[in-house]
Order: C-alpha cells, then structure tokens, then sequence
C-alpha cells in the first residue's frame, strides 16, 4: 500500500481533507499529515474537521512518501509563505509522483513553480494566478496531466479522488 502525505495548514477546506483521507485509509494506505509544526492542531475552515500535524516538512523527505495531496481553502496560501512547504511541493511535482491539488492549491503549487505549460484546473478565483504562472487552465472537474491531478473544488470530489486512486 502506499504512503501518502497530505500536506495542510490551518483553515483548510474541511471537506477536500477529510474525504480524500478518509478514502485513502479506508483503502489500506498510509496517510500523513505534513505541516509546518509536528503537533500542531489544525481546524478546517468551516469547523467541520480537525487534523494534528504528523510530521514537520522540514523534517520530511519525497522519498518518505508515494503521492502528495494538497487540499484547497486558505491553507495552500499559509504554506506558500514557508520555503520548506514551497520547496517540498517543488521536489515532489519534480519527482514524478502523483500530485493530487484541489481547489486553492493551485497557490502552493504556482510559489513551486511546477505549472507552467501543465494543464490544469482550480477554484475559478485561482485561474488568473495559474495562467499568469503559464498553466494551461481548463474548466473540468479532474484535469490528470502526467503526476499532476487537479479539481475544482468539493463539488468534484468523487472525480479527484477516483484519479487519484487511479495513479496509485
């Protein structure tokens, strides 16, 4: 089975975590959550879920890990703000391992820089940031382009979930 981190700050959408998590472990595979703080207890946006920090990603490599999920609301902005974040997404897009970005993730991945020419999709409010970074966006509920599985937001859900269990 694989071992997947997930990796999440504070105010995340509850949703975009929980489901893909709860999926995934219900499948057999490891699910780590990675953050900025081993320990650190986070809240999801709307309160509906809570997480504690597994591993710090400073202390964290690609090699620990088969895949890498980055749910959306305001916790791909915060982690956009630590090189360690920015740089462990970067390496791990580079890896060729799947990625798996919803929603706002697009953010933590444009700071990677790792979208240029990649198709992909996001929240709409995300569009303009991707194509300024040179991302081919589309508007579709799953875009898979190589390692790198994107969706729109929770409404897609189902679709980002089975694309990723596709690529493990």
């Amino acid at each position: 089975m694989a071992r997947i981190a997930f990796v999440l700050d504070g105010d995340y959408e509850d949703s975009e975590f929980r489901q893909p998590y709860d999926a995934l472990r219900e499948d057999g595979h490891e699910c780590v959550v990675v953050g900025t703080e081993a320990g650190k207890h986070l809240q999801g946006k709307r309160g509906r879920s809570t997480a504690t920090v597994d591993r710090a990603v400073d202390a964290v490599d690609v090699d620990d890990f088969d895949a890498l999920v980055i749910p959306g609301g305001y916790s791909p902005d915060k982690l956009r703000l630590h090189a360690e974040a920015v740089d462990f997404t970067r390496r791990f897009v580079s890896s060729g391992k799947p990625v798996a970005a919803i929603c706002h993730a697009g953010q933590l991945l444009s700071e990677a820089r790792v979208v240029e020419g990649r198709k992909m999709t996001s929240w709409p409010s995300v569009r303009r940031e991707l194509e300024l970074a040179s991302a081919d966006w589309v508007d579709e509920e799953v875009v898979v382009d190589g390692n790198l599985i994107t969706s729109r937001g929770p409404d897609d859900l189902p679709a980002f979930i089975g694309a990723l269990k596709e690529q493990l």
